[in-house]
């Protein structure tokens, strides 16, 4: 069971792309030269489906050993980067928990946040390495027993977030948070590496109760 990045967005309702307020990687287990294309995919990734993530709902994509999930509170969404190996009750227990120690630590600053942060955020980097065991996070379940009447939706791939019309290849074309390199390594490395593939597959959408 592996959590490859934890992410802290600020999502607005009028439709900008989210801002990204904190994150946390762990690439290790990717070869040397990879790693950065590896960070801009899953920012590029967390930022799509962070912004079609509505206020209040937590959802979760998947593509063959990846899952990405998402909670959006009134805005402030947090992102979880886990192989499906990983328990999704613990996912997003892991995610409340984040959410509730960035309210703790800075209140409702990130309200007027208007660029991406690049200061660290020490809490994140520990969780990320705590939390590899999910037995941790299963702790947090015992106060917060909301998660057993919410609802997620799970999103076979990240094309059925997309809203009609929208297409994932034309998306990363655009995208500032991919760098030329990593759209050609994209481009290279699609039978090599799941989680770039993750982006270019079209499924239906379940909706599943914990």
């Amino acid at each position: 069971m592996k959590i490859t990045a934890l992410l802290v967005l600020k999502c607005v309702p009028e439709g900008s792309d989210p801002v990204i307020l904190a994150n946390a990687y762990d690439v290790s287990h990717f070869g040397y030269f990879q790693r950065s294309s590896v960070k801009e995919f899953i920012v590029f990734v967390g930022r799509t489906v962070a912004k079609r993530t509505p206020s209040g709902q937590r959802q979760s994509v998947q593509h063959e050993e990846y899952m990405v999930h998402a909670y959006n509170r009134n805005g402030l969404c947090a992102l979880g980067f886990m192989d499906d190996h990983y328990p999704v009750r613990s996912s997003f227990s892991l995610l409340n928990q984040v959410i509730d120690e960035y309210q703790k630590n800075f209140g409702e600053s990130w309200r007027t946040a208007q660029a991406d942060s690049n200061q660290p955020w020490p809490y994140l980097n520990e969780a990320l390495t705590k939390f590899q065991d999910p037995a941790e996070a299963d702790k947090l379940l015992k106060i917060q027993r909301e998660l057993d009447e919410t609802k997620i939706i799970l999103h076979k791939t990240i094309d059925s977030v997309l809203a009609r019309g929208e297409k994932l290849d034309s998306l990363v074309e655009k995208s500032s948070d991919l760098s030329a390199a990593s759209q050609a390594f994209k481009e290279s490395s699609l039978t090599q590496w799941p989680l770039i593939s993750f982006v270019l597959v079209l499924k239906r959408v379940d909706v599943l109760r914990l």
